[in-house]
């Protein structure tokens, strides 16, 4: 009897496993101005939610920048705790036209180049993207995943192309996962882009915010974050990160 008990699991004192997320999304976050960013990683921790950064080395609303020394305690808590990484390029390259020499032009809004036109070889767009996975690997210990997004989703197949050959798959988002902290807050109200959001999100959708908007009046997050999260899991949902989404799970 006590071996068909065992056998059962009733003699197991061993805790219960998690139940499997069976109707994920996938919480991702760009770098931005970081004013909103402790305030996101405290909703994330009370709501139990594992999200996806996808990092560049923006400039902060304290004078620095997103990767520099004074943030690296903030992105190694990120890492311990459990979340995804990806790579946003270094100078928040936005893709404007590809190139007849296989290159692409390009437009960062960050570093000693921002805000004008560059050419970049499909060999620099590669290290613009691993720039990103070394720092990350300076602060934290880890490996990024071989993902990117492309600054405001931007790209083309043949930056597409380059990147894969480099090693890297680019990560967008889905129609309902624009969450709209890009957008003005006096047209878009918080209100508003939260019944939206939590309306038409669905299962295996990707959704996307930001960690501080510089445009943006009345800040999405964590206004909007914390409702959000618990509504969806109200409607079934769960959360999890992107090494958990088919397209981008490893073999």
């Amino acid at each position: 009897m006590l071996g068909l008990l065992l056998a059962a699991g009733g003699g197991s004192t061993r805790a219960a496993e998690p139940p499997a997320c069976s109707q994920p999304v996938y919480l991702s976050f760009d770098t931005g101005h970081m004013g909103v960013a402790p305030l996101v990683a405290q909703v994330l921790r009370e709501q139990g939610v594992k999200a996806t950064f996808f990092l560049a080395n923006e400039r902060t609303r304290t004078g620095g920048w997103s990767l520099d020394d004074a943030w690296a305690p903030w992105w190694r808590e990120r890492a311990a705790e459990g979340h995804a990484f990806g790579s946003h390029t270094w100078d928040h390259h936005s893709w404007l036209a590809d190139r007849a020499d296989g290159g692409f032009t390009t437009r960062p809004s960050m570093g000693p180049l921002a805000g004008q036109r560059q050419a970049l070889t499909a060999t620099q767009y590669c290290a613009e993207l691993q720039r990103s996975a070394d720092r990350f690997r300076a602060m934290t210990g880890q490996a990024m995943l071989p993902i990117f997004r492309a600054p405001g989703g931007k790209t083309s197949p043949a930056l597409l192309k380059a990147a894969s050959a480099c090693g890297w798959r680019h990560v967008g988002w889905s129609p309902a996962g624009f969450l709209g902290d890009e957008l003005p807050s006096d047209r878009h109200p918080n209100p508003v882009l939260l019944k939206q959001a939590l309306a038409n999100i669905r299962a295996g959708d990707i959704l996307v915010a930001h960690l501080g908007i510089w445009s943006r009046q009345d800040p999405w997050a964590p206004a909007v974050l914390a409702p959000l999260i618990t509504g969806l899991k109200a409607r079934g949902l769960c959360f999890t990160t992107l090494r958990d989404h088919p397209a981008y799970r490893a073999p």
